[in-house]
């Protein structure tokens, strides 16, 4: 008994972490905001789980498509509004065929990907990145829902550091295509909007400390919400 009560003492957000429900944390972030490090960073600070392209395959499983065909789905615009616009605009009658059958894959995506979130929060603690989580999850009664953004200066900086951009021209435009298509894709399957800061809990600029203070500051936040 000693023993255990010396090491709580020095482990007393663990203790906290072990003995509460299930909750779950969702992250939404512009690109190069530094979103999926803040996510990693956190779920090892609170030892949970941590998802993000997991939910692909498990998506993909579940709807019974390749993994390929969801990841190119993946946080997009859904396809047959594209089908839906061409007809209109006079091309073809087969592009509207199309986009109704591309309208079935997105809704079915959507779906699997939607209850294999539900199905994760409901089996354990975690923190999923994106995927409209927050949405999703909006009866779940433990889930804290965070907003990750930045000045394009600083997620050039980011995108350019990590190697996904050789230059900052193309980092801009990278950033603001992805992010387009994010909004496009959370708008459009929520009545909610994206970046929007009442849409969440938290909503942190990640330029302004470093990303190991700002998971403290969040891991605080945690305890104090379901404390």
């Amino acid at each position: 008994h000693w023993h255990l009560l010396i090491l709580n003492n020095f482990s007393p957000l663990l203790n906290f972490m072990d003995n509460m429900k299930n909750f779950v944390i969702t992250i939404g972030r512009q690109f190069g905001s530094g979103g999926r490090e803040l996510g990693q960073l956190l779920a090892a600070k609170l030892g949970i789980a941590y998802y993000d392209k997991q939910l692909l395959c498990k998506a993909a499983e579940q709807a019974g498509v390749s993994t390929d065909f969801v990841e190119r789905s993946d946080e997009r615009f859904p396809s047959f509004l594209g089908g839906f616009f061409s007809f209109n605009h006079g091309y073809s009658a087969i592009a509207c065929y199309q986009g109704a059958s591309s309208a079935i894959s997105d809704e079915n995506i959507y779906k699997a990907q939607s209850d294999a979130i539900k199905t994760i929060a409901e089996r354990e603690s975690c923190v999923i990145v994106g995927r409209s989580a927050d949405y999703v999850l909006r009866d779940h009664p433990r889930c804290i829902n965070i907003f990750v953004h930045a000045p394009i200066e600083a997620r050039i900086e980011r995108i350019m550091k990590r190697g996904d951009c050789s230059s900052a021209h193309e980092a801009r435009s990278r950033a603001e295509k992805t992010n387009k298509l994010r909004a496009h894709y959370y708008n459009f399957y929520t009545p909610k909007t994206w970046g929007d800061a009442a849409s969440y809990d938290l909503s942190i600029d990640s330029s302004l400390m470093p990303m190991n203070d700002i998971v403290e500051v969040i891991a605080e936040y945690v305890k104090r919400r379901f404390s």
